[in-house]
């Protein structure tokens, strides 16, 4: 199992980025995969996820309208789409899943009440939002 995170980089406020993950291993489709970010000094917080089967979206409330997630299960990958970014969203990109495998997991919270246990992840891309 592999995720891979590029995309990342230097960006003025109100500029855009795209992130993607490639995936290896497991069927992008078959499980929940999302986008997680880790800013200096901060926990880390979930951005947005996929669910596997339903292919429902969920998004951080801080990014609503600003970011979208999208998947492409042809080429077994996952995307973040970063509009209209802000210094705050300055961070380390960690693309995770759900995969049920390994000794611990993170368990984070999105709207409407859902909640994902994490145990996979990549090595993340840096996003850095100048002001």
């Amino acid at each position: 199992v592999q995720l891979v995170e590029s995309g990342g980089g230097l960006v003025q406020a109100g500029g855009s980025l795209r992130l993607s993950c490639a995936a290896s291993g497991f069927a992008v489709d078959n499980y929940a995969i999302g986008w997680f970010r880790q800013a200096p000094g901060k926990e880390r917080e979930g951005v947005s996820i996929i669910t596997g089967s339903a292919q429902t979206t969920y998004y951080a409330d801080s990014v609503k309208g600003r970011f979208t997630m999208s998947s492409d299960n042809a080429k077994n990958m996952v995307f973040l789409q970063m509009n209209s970014l802000k210094p705050e969203d300055t961070a380390v990109y960690y693309c995770g899943a759900r995969l049920g495998v390994g000794q611990s997991s993170e368990y984070f919270l999105f709207g409407s009440g859902r909640g994902f246990s994490i145990d996979s992840w990549g090595k993340g891309t840096l996003v850095t939002v100048s002001s």
